[in-house]
């Protein structure tokens, strides 16, 4: 265990009344509500005074009347990991976890995060915008395929398509139009893994392995036959390489406190970035917990880890 991952003891005190930020009104309304509940039990048996805080309309009214010291923010999506909230909290000198506004704003959105990557020198897929068929129609010989067709503003997985065939290209688009502007990204053969922060702490890797056509949806917090590995069964230079490449992400997209980083190993042992998430899930199916897990961290001590970030007075969020 690492000593310097576990949270202070006097920490849940320090914490004063804490509200816990879930559900809202995003595609991901579900998943953080599992997410939220789960938050709410660690940090309750963290001895933490918590409380649930389902913010749907009239949010600037409910959050003046909100009677908390800081927020735990566990919201999915548009409104929650996209800057909104953030922004809101700021203006009324709220405390919150995770990243501030900018990174949460760059990081939700999947297009100019793979800008700042490849501006950076930072391996990602390559990628084309789609906004209509005839697009679909030159993206085999502008990108080439295998590719992912994937909502530029969405998270968990949701509109998202892998397409081999040319004649998919448009039904995938018009699934993914469905939450917004699009974008294909050329599909990394190889394996997926996860990496897991926890302030300037990498976590365990995870490795994922599912017997569905991607770790969809369902796969990702529902589904039982998904293979989790963590420790990653990586040799310790490449889990040394990886592990850098998640340090200079985490630096140019500027996220905070907490998040998770997703990316693919090639067949000849390249890894490429594919996202960056601010506010990951925390269901018994996520995977933070699991790395927190092999790390020495339970939930209780997970999530009071969390929230002790906003306790070191530094309000400058980036």
């Amino acid at each position: 265990m690492n000593e310097n991952l576990m949270p202070r003891s006097e920490s849940a005190i320090l914490c004063g009344r804490v509200a816990v930020l879930m559900g809202g009104l995003s595609a991901e309304r579900e998943i953080s509500l599992m997410s939220g509940h789960a938050v709410l039990q660690g940090l309750k048996k963290a001895g933490v005074d918590a409380f649930k805080f389902d913010p749907q309309l009239d949010l600037l009214h409910q959050l003046l009347e909100l009677e908390a010291d800081r927020v735990f923010n566990i919201l999915h999506g548009r409104g929650g990991e996209d800057g909104t909230i953030q922004a809101v909290l700021d203006m009324l000198g709220m405390p919150y976890t995770g990243s501030g506004v900018a990174a949460s704003a760059l990081t939700m959105d999947k297009l100019a995060t793979k800008r700042l990557l490849l501006g950076s020198n930072i391996p990602t897929p390559d990628y084309m915008e789609l906004n209509s068929e005839g697009d679909c129609k030159r993206l085999p010989g502008d990108l080439g395929l295998p590719v992912f067709v994937k909502p530029v503003l969405e998270g968990s997985s949701i509109g998202m398509t892998p397409v081999y065939d040319a004649v998919d290209l448009v039904p995938a688009w018009q699934k993914a139009s469905e939450f917004g502007d699009v974008f294909a990204e050329k599909l990394i053969i190889g394996s997926e893994y996860t990496a897991a922060f926890l302030d300037q702490h990498i976590l365990p890797l995870i490795k994922l392995e599912t017997p569905r056509e991607f770790y969809d949806y369902e796969a990702k917090y529902f589904a039982d036959d998904t293979i989790y590995t963590c420790p990653s069964g990586l040799d310790d230079t490449m889990v040394g390489n990886i592990n850098r490449l998640v340090e200079q992400t985490i630096k140019v997209t500027g996220v905070s406190h907490w998040g998770r980083v997703d990316l693919m190993l090639d067949t000849a042992n390249q890894p490429w970035i594919i996202e960056v998430n601010t506010t990951p899930g925390m269901t018994d199916h996520s995977l933070v917990p699991m790395a927190a897990r092999e790390a020495g961290l339970d939930m209780p001590d997970l999530v009071l880890r969390i929230l002790e970030s906003t306790l070191s007075g530094d309000k400058s969020h980036v």
